[in-house]
């Protein structure tokens, strides 16, 4: 389907994020990637902090552009009277607000949940901050590697024995984002349900989303007092799965997670033996005897190139990928049937190429409708439709409310 034409099952949702950086935006963007309209509030002349984040082309923020996409932009400084009285104007026809602020910044700009619900009593408000709106730790700083360290994510990154290790990438804003959206969901669904009931404040800690996503390092520890710790590329619960190198120098991962996956690799790498050895007999054993097994997987699969290990894999059906960098991504053949990488109008770089809409819906698909807006692109368009003539925009943009 053309994505101008995907409508996306939230579509008549309306969203108005005055969020910053990812975890916020991120949970915006995902539903509007489904549909929903999703208005993007920025301070003027600045704008997002994610803005200033690399990387860029020519000055134009590269990551911007996919985090903040689907949605028009505007720019209101909410901390002036003029431009909370703007921001009432909006809040009035949104179903959801999105925020990200430290606990009590809004209150103090007088943007409360009593003004807001005032104004909409329907309102949805998504709060996503680092350790959510109470505890000790409410007002702390904090950004996606500070999440990530307390939830004992990264301490279960890194080689065995070496320095813990720190992703690439700030997983813990993308899960936050993602629990928000959950969020929201669900309380539009108890609005739903319930016509006359008061929209509500959900409060999603970052910290505790990434903790949450660790499924059994709490209750390991509660049952058998057991710390989880780093063990490099070796998988914790299953044997063998490690990363492997092959005889041309390239990589690849695989796991052997169940029994009949375990017996398909030892046939596809002529391992049959290991299959009479006591030391292998169940995946129990496998793990405490990790090493030797390790060693004998390795070695077998160190003498194969890719495109053989690659043949014998797919034919006794062991999965397994060759370690992926992003030109891959772009080649790969499943990508490309399966439209995994889009193309999306721009209105500073006239066309982007980002990833798709996940997941798939088979009547009401979402689309990627536009890449992340230009500072303020949608000012007169927005306002505009809220009665406010030419010259009044040109008086707020010279105060810088807007």
């Amino acid at each position: 389907m053309n994505a101008q034409a995907a409508a996306g099952p939230l579509q008549g949702l309306r969203i108005l994020d005055i969020s910053t950086v990812v975890a916020g935006p991120f949970a915006a963007t995902l539903l509007a990637d489904l549909g929903a309209d999703v208005l993007k509030v920025e301070i003027p002349g600045v704008g997002d902090a994610l803005r200033a984040l690399a990387p860029h082309k020519e000055g134009v923020p590269l990551w911007w552009k996919v985090t903040n996409r689907n949605k028009k932009g505007i720019t209101l400084d909410l901390r002036k009277p003029e431009g909370r009285a703007l921001l009432g104007k909006l809040v009035a026809e949104r179903d959801v607000l999105v925020e990200n602020f430290r606990p009590g910044t809004l209150d103090g700009w007088g943007v409360t949940r009593e003004w807001l619900q005032a104004i909409n009593p329907r309102l949805t408000i998504l709060r996503v901050t680092g350790f959510g709106q109470t505890g000790p730790y409410r007002n702390r700083p904090g950004f996606a590697r500070v999440f990530e360290a307390m939830s004992g994510f990264t301490r279960m990154c890194g080689e065995e024995g070496g320095t813990p290790l720190h992703l690439g990438y700030p997983i813990s804003d993308a899960i936050g984002g993602l629990f928000g959206a959950i969020g929201v969901l669900s309380a539009l669904y108890r609005l739903a349900e319930d016509p006359d009931s008061r929209g509500q404040e959900i409060d999603v800690s970052m910290t505790e989303a990434m903790l949450r996503t660790l499924d059994f390092l709490a209750i390991e520890y509660d049952q058998l007092g057991a710390v989880r710790t780093a063990s490099g590329n070796r998988s914790q619960y299953a044997a063998p799965g490690n990363i492997y190198a092959t005889a041309d120098g390239k990589w690849a991962s695989i796991a052997a997670s169940t029994q009949s996956i375990f017996k398909r690799l030892c046939a596809a790498l002529s391992l049959e033996h290991l299959l009479e050895d006591d030391r292998f007999s169940d995946n129990p054993s496998r793990v405490t005897n990790r090493d030797p097994l390790d060693e004998i997987v390795g070695g077998a699969i160190g003498k194969l190139p890719l495109a053989e290990l690659r043949a014998r894999l797919e034919a006794h059906e062991v999965g397994f990928s060759p370690i992926y960098d992003a030109s891959d991504i772009f080649s790969d053949p499943q990508f490309a049937a399966r439209e995994a990488i889009v193309r999306v109008p721009d209105s500073e770089l006239g066309e982007v190429r980002m990833q798709c809409v996940v997941p798939r819906f088979s009547e009401t698909p979402g689309g990627v409708r536009r890449a992340g807006p230009a500072l303020g692109e949608h000012n007169e368009e927005v306002f505009g439709a809220l009665g406010i003539s030419a010259g009044e925009l040109a008086r707020l943009k010279a105060a810088k409310v807007i």
